[in-house]
Parts: structure tokens; sequence; C-alpha cells
């Protein structure tokens, strides 16, 4: 604000630079959106390792794939991912017609999801239906592992009627103790610090409190007394009574279309569009779910998701495609419509499956490829295409089709990346089109590389020019912009982002009033126009070679 002169002498006044320093995004978060053994449902979940993964959404199983593409991503060097759990309502056991169990011909209700495991705790002096009920803390036959054990050793010795221990415990399918989780002087008292619901929701993964089975208030479970409680044997010589166990979770049905983008999934943000409770991911991976593969309906609302929050899919070619001929006449009708923010990879990938004993396995290469992006991002930038001799494939033992020259020659003008074995290079990325790619488009975007460095650039100034709404829209605030996304830009010319020898050749931000008329200020609008010179990759290598006839000295 300026200063008001009042008295004779020197006044200091501290004025703005003006600058605001646009910070990159990231560009190889990637997303996951399946089944798994467990962990929340549609709630994003960030991770940084698949260690991450195993502790939230649990081990590697057959029937979830999610779990194998997360494990390729890290392992190809994925750094960061977000992770989606969906469920489907119960297998019908009667097989009676829908998978709620319903008559066929009937007026079905909405499907219930999957049920989480109980654990019914007896209430001290109680009948049997009187119990405190223990919740797993999400769906999935998984809970019906645990059990519970409750002791009166807490801080009063047990002398109060209102503190308990609990202790849970989850068991292997050989009944050892996997993990193990031990709560002190929990409480039936609401107005407690420790009042056990409150705690178990803070500070427990594997149970929560559901309710008191008999709905007239908090009713303290029975269990061990003090002078009992188990340390090295029981010294009363009274042996301690068995753990109450869980049952009743179940695993849902295998996952349908409706599961990721049904009628009311985005205004629910639940399926695919749980991602919207997500701040960024960059990439996007489906894994198979429909008898290994995943439905055209998905995949082009996904692209059409992946639109909307600047990111990019990666889409897994379907596992019946087993020759380069038969990609090409089931292409069209698989990839309808395209996007520029979508890209295909054929074929699909074999490697250790530690779910069979590490016998060889087919798996979707999306994971992996998705962490050959993040590896080539960290190294060279997402300006750099993530293909060539250096995007090989960890852990990739094999692929499922093994192209020629000629068949990847006939793919790759229709968009279509292939996966390549070369001798002593190994599994490799050997394609980066979108799916726009095909040359009789010549889209702007048909490289990955130019989609995904104009996708880091909207992005970072979707989130760096933030500070422009409501400020005075004239000359001292377009010259701000300018200073700013100049800066950004430069210095992404600095790292080779762009073509060009000099900054004029390689970008231009223009913000002044030809961008932004008297009209536009009237309407409240500023127009910054920015404009980038793009590295495109070298797809082709054409060497020519030429004798020299007549050279001979005379």
């Amino acid at each position: 604000m300026p200063t008001s002169p009042t008295y004779p002498g020197v006044y200091i006044e501290e004025i703005d630079s003006g600058v605001r320093t646009i910070t990159g995004v990231s560009t190889s978060t990637a997303a996951f959106v399946g089944s798994a053994e467990r962990g929340p449902v549609n709630e994003p979940v960030s991770i940084g390792s698949f260690g991450d993964y195993e502790r939230t959404f649990g081990r590697l199983v057959l029937r979830h794939p999610m779990g194998f593409a997360v494990r390729d991503f890290f392992l190809n060097g994925g750094a960061s991912a977000v992770i989606v759990r969906l469920v489907n309502e119960p297998a019908d056991p009667a097989g009676e017609g829908g998978p709620t169990g319903a008559k066929k011909g009937a007026v079905e209700a909405p499907p219930p999801k999957p049920p989480a495991a109980e654990i019914r705790l007896p209430v001290s002096g109680g009948a049997a239906s009187d119990a405190l009920v223990l919740v797993a803390s999400s769906p999935g036959a998984w809970g019906n592992n645990l059990q519970a054990v409750v002791d009166r050793a807490t801080k009063d010795g047990g002398k109060t009627s209102k503190l308990f221990n609990l202790t849970i415990s989850e068991t292997g399918d050989d009944g050892s103790v996997k993990q193990s989780e031990r709560h002190l002087n929990l409480s039936i008292d609401e107005s407690d610090s420790r009042f056990a619901p409150r705690v178990l929701e803070e500070s427990s993964t594997l149970v929560r409190v559901a309710r008191n089975a008999n709905d007239t208030g908090w009713s303290m479970p029975g269990g061990l007394p003090s002078e009992t409680f188990p340390t090295a044997g029981a010294p009363t010589g009274k042996a301690p009574p068995p753990p109450n166990k869980a049952s009743g979770g179940l695993d849902g049905g295998q996952l349908k279309d409706s599961d990721f983008i049904g009628d009311d999934r985005r205004a629910n943000k639940e399926g695919l569009f749980a991602l919207a409770k997500a701040d960024l991911f960059n990439l996007l991976c489906i894994p198979p779910y429909n008898n290994g593969d995943v439905g055209p309906a998905v995949l082009s609302e996904a692209a059409q998701y992946c639109e909307e929050r600047r990111a990019m899919l990666l889409v897994d070619a379907p596992g019946s495609w087993r020759t380069a001929a038969a990609v090409l006449q089931n292409l069209d009708a698989f990839l309808s419509p395209r996007s520029a923010n979508a890209a295909l990879f054929f074929p699909r990938i074999l490697a250790p499956n530690a779910a069979l004993n590490n016998q060889i396995t087919e798996f979707v290469p999306c994971g992996a490829i998705a962490g050959v992006f993040a590896r080539t991002d960290a190294k060279r930038g997402v300006w750099k295409a993530p293909a060539g001799v250096d995007a090989t494939l960890a852990g990739v033992l094999d692929l499922s089709v093994h192209l020629t020259d000629f068949e990847n020659g006939q793919l790759n003008p229709m968009a279509v990346n292939c996966l390549r074995s070369f001798p002593a290079i190994g599994r490799v990325v050997w394609g980066s089109r979108t799916t726009k790619g095909t040359d009789i488009l010549a889209d702007d975007y048909k490289s990955i590389p130019v989609r995904r460095t104009a996708l880091y650039i909207e992005e970072s100034l979707f989130r760096g020019t933030k500070w422009v709404v409501f400020e005075p829209n004239d000359e001292p605030l377009w010259s701000q912009i300018r200073l700013n996304v100049g800066s950004f830009m430069h210095d992404l010319f600095r790292q080779g982002a762009f073509q060009g020898t000099t900054p004029r050749d390689a970008y231009f931000v223009k913000c002044d009033k030809e961008t932004t008329t008297q009209r536009d200020r009237n309407l409240g609008i500023v127009n910054i126009v920015v404009g980038f010179a793009p590295l495109k990759p070298a797809e082709f290598v054409i060497i020519k070679l030429q004798q020299m006839a007549g050279q001979i000295e005379a």
C-alpha cells in the first residue's frame, strides 16, 4: 500500500517483484482401477512401493489382476501410484438368476455389495445374542481369517467395568499369525478418549466396531480377567478360552462394466470416477476383468475421462489377438472412437506368477509400460519417447507374440505400439503413437511424447496461474503473466524440451491487448496464448549407402 507521508524524512516501501514461480507437476503418477483382495472400496489410495500395495490391498491373487500390474509398474521404475479398489456383488451360490439370487424374471433390487466378515464378542454376563460386533475394515473373504481375544489386564487392574484390551490377529492359510494388533485400555464409555469405536477407526488396519448387537447401548465384552491373562501360560492353571473367530466375509463376483461406469458412478464418485477424489494422476491403467479383457464401453469412457483430467490411458490389446492380421481386422471396432489421450500396446507379456509358484503366465503389459514411462521421465524428461533400446521391460521373460519387422511395419502406421524382442537387448517398447497416430489422420498429437509434453504444460500452467483470478485485468497483470509463464517455458527450453536453438524458435508467450480485447476485459476474461515447438521422435532411420566408382588414381 502506498505510504502517506506525514513528516519530513525518509520512508521505506517494499514492492512486490511480481514473480510467482510456476512449478512443473508430476508426469508419471499411475492410477490403477480394478479388484483386489482387500482394502478401501471406491477410495483412491496413494502408494509409493509395491510393499505399500500389499499392506493395504493384500497379496497377489489370480482373480485380482490389478496386483500384478502394480507389481510390474514398480519393477520397471514407477515411483508413485494411486489405487482404486472396486468390488462387485456376491456371486449367486444358488445359481437362480442374478448375482443376488433373485429368481429369473423377477424385478431385481439393487445388488448388495459383498459383506465384510464379522466377529461377535459375547457380553459379560449377557445373553449370547448380546454382543459387541467387530467388522473387518474392508469387504472380502480375507476377513474370515481374523480372530479376537479380549482381556481385562487394563491400567486399573480390571477393577472397573468399562475398560478392556483387545488383541486382533490375522492368520494365514496354515494357521500361522500373519499380523497382530493389540489395543490397550479401550472403553465402552462414549465420553472417554479411549472409546473403542473411535480408537479402532483411527488406529486399526484390521477391524472396526460395527455396533452393539442389542442396540441398547454399549456393553462390556467378556474376556479373561487380569490375573489369568496368558503370558507364558495360564497362571491359575486354566487354559485361556479360544479366540472369537470372524465369519461371513465374501468376495464379490467378477467386475462388470457397470462397476466402472454405471449410471450413478460419476455423480457418486465411484468406480472409474472415484479418481475425482485424487488430486493428480498422469497415466491410467485398467487391468482386465471381463474374461481377460476390458469392455470397449469402459475404454471409451476412460479415454474421455483422461481428456478431462489431462492424463494418458494405456490400453492393453485383447488376449484373443494372436497375429498381426487379427489386430488389423479388429482394430477399428476396438478403438472407437480414437483419442489423443490413449495409446494401444500389443502383444501381452509373459512373466513369473508369484501366485502359481513362479510359473510363467501371460499378463497385460499396461503396468510394465507405465513403469517404463516413469523411468524415461525421470532419466530424460516427458518429451522423450518412452520407447527404444532403453525402454526395456524388466521382469518380462518373453512376449505372447513375436512380431517380424514386416508385421511391425503393418501395425505401426495404424497406431499400434508393438512390444518387440531383440537379441542382446531383450524385450522393449517399440512404438510411441497415440490412438490418433494413424498416418491417414495426420493428427497434431500422433506422438505420445508430444501429447504428454502438451498435457504437462497445460496442467502446470493450470495450477500455476490461479493467482491471476480476480487480479485487475490490465497491462501490469499481463506483463506479470508474460514474465512468469515465460520463465517456466524458458526453463523447459534449457532442459531440451523443445525444437530450436534460440527461445524465439522454441516457444512464445503472448498476453496483451491483442489477445485480450476490451470486450474480453468487460467479460472478465484474460487470454494467454502459449506456443511451443515440440520434439518429435525419430521413428525411421534411413541410411543410404553408395559405392564410390572411378576413384582409381591414373
